[in-house]
This record gives C-alpha cells, sequence and structure tokens, in this order.
C-alpha cells in the first residue's frame, strides 16, 4: 500500500468568500427584489394589470437558471437583465416589431427616492386610516404604504383578487367621504 498522490494542478482553484452578501434562500430573493421589478415593469408600461404580470414572468424566467446563492449584486444584474428581455418581448407582442433590449432604457435596480412626506400629510393619513374598519384600513396599508400587489394582498388576506378590488375601492370612497366631512 503505497502512497498514491496526485499531480499538483498548476491552476489555483478561485475561492469565494461566503458572507451575508447572499440571500438566504429563494423566498428571501424574491421578496427584497419584488417590488423594484414591479416598479421597474410599471414605470415602462403604465398599468398594474400588465405591470404585475411581467413582474411575475421576470420570476418565472429565472426560477431554473438563476443561482439564489450568488451574490446580490450579481442576482439584481441578472433579474435587470431578465426584466429588460421580458419587457422587449412584451413591446414586441404589443407593437408586433422587433424590440432590442439595448433600445430600453438603463435600468436602476432600486426606485427613485420618495420624497418625505410633511408632518401634517402624514398625520392626516394616520387619521383617515384610523377611522376605517379593520379589513379596509388593512388593504390600504398592504396596497399604498408596503407596495404590495392585488394578488399579494389577497393572498395576505386569503381573499381573491376580485375582492381585493372591491375591498380598496370601497376603503378609498370612505376615506374620501371622511376626509370631505372634515373639510
Amino acid at each position: 500500500m503505497g502512497d498514491v498522490s496526485r499531480p499538483e494542478s498548476t491552476e489555483r482553484r478561485a475561492l469565494r468568500l461566503v458572507n451575508e452578501d447572499v440571500y438566504a434562500d429563494w423566498n428571501a430573493l424574491y421578496l427584497d427584489n419584488v417590488r423594484w421589478i414591479y416598479r421597474l415593469m410599471f414605470s415602462r408600461v403604465g398599468n398594474r394589470s400588465d405591470a404585475e404580470d411581467l413582474t411575475a414572468e421576470v420570476f418565472l424566467a429565472v426560477l431554473r437558471p438563476l443561482d439564489a446563492t450568488a451574490p446580490i449584486r450579481e442576482v439584481r444584474g441578472y433579474l435587470s437583465k431578465t426584466a429588460a428581455t421580458v419587457l422587449a418581448g412584451f413591446w414586441r407582442r404589443k407593437l408586433g416589431r422587433e424590440i432590442n433590449t439595448t433600445q430600453l432604457n438603463e435600468w436602476e435596480h432600486t426606485s427613485p427616492p420618495l420624497a418625505p412626506a410633511r408632518p401634517e400629510q402624514t398625520e392626516l393619513a394616520e387619521q383617515l386610516l384610523s377611522g376605517l374598519p379593520a379589513r379596509a384600513r388593512r388593504v390600504l396599508e398592504l396596497r399604498f404604504l408596503e407596495g404590495a400587489s392585488m394578488r399579494e394582498t389577497a393572498h395576505e388576506l386569503g381573499v381573491t383578487v376580485n375582492y381585493i378590488k372591491v375591498l380598496q375601492f370601497r376603503a378609498l370612497r370612505l376615506a374620501a367621504r371622511m376626509y370631505a366631512d372634515d373639510r
């Protein structure tokens, strides 16, 4: 039984530091990126329905090929390129002509910062929300304060998307009445 040794390779394996700069799992990846992709799609197509569909299409497209343990910047870069491709396909179908992804605007990984709310705006919003029934308040919080889609809101509340549309409409109408009554 002699010593069996392997020949030394002249190439060294690249080492990669594993740190907190990666996602814990697919759920964390999705939750961290879904809002900016949705906002990006919405800004390019102008309606919620198409933006929600295109956002879902992006995540379906990356589900198999994307390594969820890759560094966050690589994941976002891949998602960004996939979003550009999905959007180009959307416009190709819509316009009936070829669209090149380089013709699309530069993609940003974050939405532009929102202007801070003035104290009186924050107070008014809190007052209106506190006057709503619990379910209506939760729908508006999810949709407008947390940026959740109709589907996400429906899932969170355990109801259908159509019911969320009705609840949102009623909640907004009630808040508008409350606002008009206070003036």
